[in-house]
C-alpha cells in the first residue's frame, strides 16, 4: 500500500489561501483510554464515602476544556458498586462526573470492558451518561435506541460531524439482547457509514476499538480496516485499545484528499504498568469550513504521563503533559516520564502529519 503524507505546513497553506468571509472553524479534542484500576479507585475514595478525581485532570483541563469538543475511550462501566477495577470493571459515578467536569463531551463506550458488568452495567452506563445531558456511542438499550441516535452528530460552530464507534470484541463475553454493542463488522459499518451520509455531516470520524495489545505498531488489520473505512466515504480514522501510542498517517484517496489515520492514543489514565502504557497522546485536529467544503487545516498532539502515587507520593493520580514543571514531585516521576516521552517522540519521529505542542 502506497502511503501519501501531507505535512502540517501543506495544510495549513491550503487552508491559508482558502479564508473567506465565510470561513467557520472547529477543534476536536481526542484522549485515548480512560481505565480505573482498583488502585485508582483507592487513591480518590474519601472519608465520606465520594470519590475525588479533580485533582487528576488539574494539568490538563483546561487544554481539554478549549476545545469545541473533547471525545475520549470511556473503557470502564458505570456499573454501581461494588467498585471493581481489572478484569471487569465498575467505576464510581464521581469518575465520570470529574471528566465532564474536565471538559469532556463525547464518550465512547464500544469498547472490550463495556460487558465487563453484564447488560445491567452497560445499561446503567448509557442511563448515567444520558441523564447529564453528555453524548455517549458505542453501545445502545436497543435497537429502537440505536436507530434512534447513532450515528451520533455533534454540530458545533455551524459544522456537522458525524461520528461512528465500534470494538473488535468484548472480551468473550456475549451480547445480552435487546442491547446492543457496535462491533467491527464490514456489513454494518457499511450501512452507518451511508446512514451518515444521509444526516448531511461536513465530516465522518471513525473511532475504533481495534488492534494488539502493547504493540508498537499497528498491525495490517489496522491499516486495511483503515484503507476500507476510507474507501467507503470515512474522513478520519481515531483509534484505541493497544494502551500504548502507535504512530499516525495522512492516508490519500484517489480524489486526491487526505486522511487522517491516528491508530491508537495510547491510555489517558490509568494504573498500566507494563512498558510504555504510563501515557498516551491527545490529539487535537482543526477544521475549516468554507463555500468549498470542509478540510483538516491543523493536526497537533500532546505527549501525557500519568504520575501514579506510588512515584509522586501525591494521595492521586496526576496526568502530567509533556514539559510539565514537576521539580517538586520525586526524581522517580522525572526520570519516568522522560523514558516515556522520548520513546513516543521516537514511534512519531517520521510522522510529518502532526505537530507536538506543549501546555504551560
Amino acid at each position: 500500500m502506497t502511503r501519501h503524507i501531507a505535512t502540517i505546513a501543506a495544510l495549513m497553506s491550503m487552508a491559508a489561501s482558502a479564508q473567506t468571509a465565510d470561513t467557520q472553524t472547529v477543534s476536536l479534542l481526542f484522549a485515548g483510554d480512560m481505565m480505573q484500576h482498583a488502585p485508582q479507585i483507592t487513591a480518590a475514595r474519601q472519608p465520606d464515602g465520594t470519590y475525588a478525581y479533580d485533582v487528576c485532570f488539574e494539568a490538563v483541563g483546561a487544554d481539554v476544556a478549549s476545545a469545541d469538543v473533547a471525545i475520549c475511550n470511556f473503557e470502564v462501566t458505570l456499573g454501581g458498586p461494588p467498585y471493581k477495577g481489572y478484569p471487569q470493571f465498575s467505576a464510581p459515578d464521581d469518575y465520570f462526573e470529574a471528566m465532564t467536569r474536565a471538559g469532556f463531551d463525547v464518550f465512547l463506550t464500544a469498547n472490550n470492558h463495556c460487558l465487563d458488568k453484564g447488560r445491567a452495567g452497560l445499561e446503567r452506563t448509557i442511563r448515567t451518561i444520558d441523564s447529564l445531558g453528555y453524548v455517549q456511542l458505542g453501545t445502545y438499550l436497543d435497537s429502537l435506541d440505536r436507530c434512534a441516535r447513532y450515528p451520533a452528530v455533534v454540530e458545533k460552530n455551524g459544522i456537522r460531524i458525524a461520528l461512528l464507534n465500534y470494538t473488535y470484541g468484548t472480551n468473550g463475553l456475549p451480547d445480552r439482547k435487546p442491547a446492543i454493542v457496535n462491533r467491527i463488522d464490514r456489513r454494518q459499518m457499511k450501512a452507518d457509514i451511508e446512514r451518515a451520509r444521509q444526516s448531511s455531516p461536513d465530516l465522518i470520524i471513525a473511532n475504533m476499538h481495534w488492534g494488539d495489545e502493547y504493540k508498537a505498531e499497528p498491525n495490517d488489520g489496522q491499516r486495511q480496516l483503515a484503507r476500507w473505512l476510507i474507501d467507503q466515504g470515512v474522513d478520519h480514522v481515531i483509534g484505541s485499545h493497544p494502551h500504548t501510542v502507535q504512530t499516525m498517517e495522512m492516508m490519500a484517496d484517489d480524489r486526491g484528499g487526505q486522511h487522517l489515520v491516528v491508530y491508537s492514543l495510547g491510555n489517558y489514565l490509568s494504573n498500566m504498568t507494563k512498558d510504555f502504557t504510563a501515557g498516551g497522546l491527545t490529539v487535537r485536529l482543526t477544521f475549516e469550513k468554507t463555500p468549498q467544503g470542509t478540510r483538516l487545516t491543523d493536526c497537533r498532539h500532546c505527549i501525557t504521563y500519568v504520575a501514579r502515587p506510588v512515584d509522586s507520593q501525591l494521595k492521586n493520580y496526576k496526568i502530567l503533559p509533556a514539559g510539565s514543571d514537576i521539580s517538586n514531585l520525586p526524581t522517580a516521576v522525572d526520570e519516568k516520564m522522560r523514558l516515556f516521552v522520548d520513546e513516543v517522540r521516537r514511534r512519531l519521529a517520521g510522522c510529518t502529519c502532526s505537530q507536538e505542542y506543549t501546555l504551560e
